[in-house]
C-alpha cells in the first residue's frame, strides 16, 4: 500500500511540519487577504460555551496558535499541547503558555482515560494514517462530559485553486487521475462533509458549523507563496514528467493572466468546525431535557 504524502509520518515531521515556516506563510496569507476579515481561531473556540476551569488538550498543536485563546477561556484550568513533530513541539513550548507540551501521536496519546474537558484537533486529523484509532484515543482521554473541537476544510474549499491547477496541468499536457490526485489529496481523509459521520461512531452527539469566506489577491506573488508553502506535500504527487519549477512557472503565467484581465483573483473558502460529545457541551441541555422527560 502506497502511503499518501498527507499521512506520511516521516514526510510530515521531517519536511512539511519540521518547523512552522510553511504554516506561517499560509497563516499570513489568510490573515492578509481574507474577505471578510475573520479571526478564525476565535471563531472556532466560540462554537462552544466555556466555563473557565477546563483542562484542555490541543493535539496536533503545531506552533501553538490556539494556546493563548484557549488559555483565556480556561483561565482557571490548564492547556496541554501535543504534536507529532518534535520541531513543532519545541516551537510551541517556547511560547510558555501551555502548562505542558509533549511530542506525542494522537493515535497513542500518553494520557489517562477521562483526563480532559476539551480536546482541540484543528486542521490536523486529515494527516492521521488511522483516523479511527485517533478518534478512539481522543474519546478515551475525554471526560464523559467533555467535547472535541475539530476544525477542518470542506472538500469544496478553494475551488478556484483546483480549477487553476487543472488548467496548469492541461497546459503542461497532463490530464486524468494524476491531476485529480494532486488536486484534493490533503483534505480527502477528514473534511466537513464526511466528518460528522466519522465522529458519530465515537460520540453520541455531533454538530457542524461552516464559515464561508474568500481570499482576494490583487497580485500573483501571494498565490505563488501559498502554493510554494505546500511544496513538501504536493511535489511528491506531481506526474513524473512534470517538475515543481514547470508547475510553478505555468501557474504564475496563468495567475498573471487572470489578474490582468479581472483585476484580482478571488478564491472562495469553506472551512468550519465539527464538535463531538456524549453528554457535554452543546448536547448538555438536550440530555437534561431527556432525563427530565424520562423522570416525569
Amino acid at each position: 500500500m502506497v502511503t499518501s504524502p498527507g499521512t506520511d509520518r516521516d514526510l510530515l515531521t521531517r519536511k512539511a511540519y519540521a518547523t512552522d515556516d510553511a504554516l506561517a506563510v499560509r497563516q499570513r496569507i489568510h490573515d492578509q487577504y481574507s474577505v471578510p476579515p475573520t479571526n478564525f481561531l476565535e471563531w472556532v473556540l466560540e462554537r462552544e460555551d466555556w466555563h473557565g476551569d477546563e483542562i484542555v488538550l490541543d493535539v496536533g498543536a503545531g506552533p501553538g496558535v490556539y494556546f493563548e485563546p484557549a488559555a483565556r477561556r480556561a483561565s482557571q484550568g490548564a492547556v496541554i499541547g501535543a504534536d507529532l513533530s518534535f520541531g513543532m513541539a519545541q516551537r510551541a513550548n517556547s511560547k510558555g503558555i501551555a502548562q505542558m507540551m509533549t511530542n506525542a501521536d494522537v493515535q497513542a496519546l500518553p494520557f489517562a482515560s477521562s483526563t480532559f474537558d476539551v480536546v482541540l484537533a484543528n486542521h490536523m486529523l486529515y494527516h492521521v494514517p488511522d483516523l479511527d484509532e485517533a478518534l478512539s484515543e481522543i474519546h478515551r482521554v475525554l471526560k464523559p462530559t467533555g467535547f472535541l473541537i475539530a476544525a477542518t476544510n470542506s472538500q469544496f474549499n478553494m475551488p478556484e485553486f483546483d480549477q487553476l491547477t487543472r488548467r496548469v496541468f492541461s497546459q503542461l499536457g497532463v490530464t486524468g487521475n494524476e491531476v485529480e490526485n494532486f488536486v484534493k489529496q490533503t483534505s480527502r481523509n477528514f473534511n466537513l462533509e464526511d466528518a460528522p459521520s466519522q465522529l458519530s461512531h465515537y460520540f453520541g452527539a455531533v454538530a457542524r458549523f461552516d464559515l464561508p469566506s474568500a481570499l482576494v489577491f490583487p497580485s500573483k506573488q501571494p498565490v505563488l507563496d501559498y502554493f510554494n508553502s505546500m511544496r513538501a506535500l504536493k511535489e511528491p504527487l506531481l506526474p513524473s514528467k512534470v517538475t515543481w519549477e514547470d508547475f510553478m512557472n505555468q501557474l504564475g503565467d496563468q495567475v498573471n493572466r487572470l489578474i490582468t484581465h479581472f483585476g484580482e483573483l478571488v478564491v472562495n473558502k469553506l472551512a468550519g468546525v465539527v464538535i463531538g460529545t456524549d453528554v457535554g457541551g452543546f448536547a448538555r441541555e438536550y440530555m437534561e431535557l431527556l432525563r427530565e422527560s424520562a423522570d416525569s
